[in-house]
């Protein structure tokens, strides 16, 4: 079983840092921005989301643990009284495939419920089937598809 903690200071510096990089990795193979500009608008998109980084109000940074080793993270923003958000969820490539995503996504599915949600929702890229797949199993429904053909 996994357990979710909240980031302190230093966590979020680690987070920050690869999550820029794997957000604009995630944008480049999409083909929505090119290698050139991506750090930076990754940065900026980061800036706007975590103005006051782990410290942001209605926003929930969690480490998560498997016998108190960090494995992963999940961020969960709360949008509206009743709706939230996950922003991001990831756990690291030697975790992976043992179910700690599924657990994790419980748990903050709790946490937002304790907030007062009654939604949440989360974007996934196209050609993440993996992770497509984990969140239909868990009761996510698509609700848009955007489609591009390079011609």
């Amino acid at each position: 079983m996994v357990k979710l903690i909240l980031m302190n200071s230093y966590e979020y510096q680690e987070y920050i840092t690869s999550a820029i990089e794997g957000y604009a990795k995630e944008k480049v193979l999409s083909g929505n921005w090119n290698e050139e500009e991506s750090i930076s608008k990754a940065k900026d998109e980061y800036t706007k989301l975590l103005p006051k980084g782990e410290k942001t109000k209605n926003n929930f940074l969690y480490t998560i643990l498997k016998e108190d080793k960090a494995i992963g993270v999940i961020w969960l923003a709360q949008k509206s009284e009743e709706e939230g958000f996950i922003y991001d969820i990831n756990i690291l490539k030697e975790y992976q495939g043992f179910g700690y995503s599924k657990e994790a996504m419980k748990q903050i599915e709790s946490v937002g419920k304790k907030l007062g949600m009654i939604k949440i929702g989360l974007h996934v890229f196209g050609h993440n089937k993996v992770a497509r797949g984990l969140y239909e199993k868990l009761g996510y429904q698509t609700t848009n598809v955007l489609m591009e053909k390079e011609i």
